[in-house]
């Protein structure tokens, strides 16, 4: 897959979440075997697409001209996990959500702006 699908694809994932998060009564019973193993189960592809974002951008970063330092690409990564544990687990607050939420699509949004201009570059 590409690092502009996967990017793409992330935007999508973080949507989702943040609209879980906001649409989710809590608290959770964060003690409950049940609801872990089915956080568990759910957030699995989330965060195996979530990784292997990572390691697209990681190289894509690395290997071209990108605004974008690697060391964005790391934070965002793990931004992104926690933006998919606190939309099942409700245990942050709705500003530090927000933040996790608006600082990962500003960095996944550059991403897809310098895929951009190296593709229009190399025609």
């Amino acid at each position: 897959m590409s690092l502009r699908k996967y990017t793409e694809e992330m935007k999508e994932l973080i949507d989702r979440q943040h609209l879980r998060f906001l649409n989710t009564d809590g608290p959770v019973d964060k003690k409950s075997y049940e609801f872990f193993e089915e956080v568990k189960r759910e957030t699995a592809p989330m965060f195996k697409l979530n990784n292997e974002w990572m390691e697209a951008a990681e190289s894509f970063v690395k290997n071209r001209k990108a605004n974008v330092h690697p060391n964005q690409v790391k934070s965002t990564h793990e931004n992104m996990e926690m933006i998919i544990l606190h939309s099942y687990y409700l245990d942050v607050h709705r500003k530090r959500f927000k933040e996790l939420y608006q600082s990962s699509h500003y960095v996944l949004d550059m991403i897809l702006s310098d895929i951009e201009k190296n593709e229009k570059s190399s025609q």
